[in-house]
């Protein structure tokens, strides 16, 4: 079933008594990584049901991680740009 990328939504719910979060979404890409970290880390991330279109996820609230923004000069933007540029060039190899 194709969803529209307004459907495709992600819900993390926890509250303050319980130590753990639940994680619901509807989101391909949220549920690929959300599924590499079960595989990777079973005793703390888990996977408690799924449908052919959302999946719902708990783990450790110590999991969720809020940080500020970083700000860049646009110098530093720029050194950024230079540094991808270089690491998507093709490399050559001498046949």
């Amino acid at each position: 079933m194709k969803l529209s990328r307004y459907e495709q939504e992600t819900i993390i719910n926890f509250n303050a008594e319980e130590k753990n979060a639940t994680l619901y979404t509807r989101d391909r890409k949220v549920m690929k990584r959300i599924d590499e970290l079960v595989s990777r880390y079973p005793d703390v991330y888990h996977l408690d049901s799924q449908t052919e279109i959302d999946k719902t996820y708990s783990f450790s609230k110590s999991c969720i991680k809020y940080r500020k923004q970083r700000a860049l000069s646009e110098a530093q933007r720029e050194q950024k740009r230079e540094r991808i540029k270089h690491l998507k060039r093709p490399t050559t190899t001498g046949d």
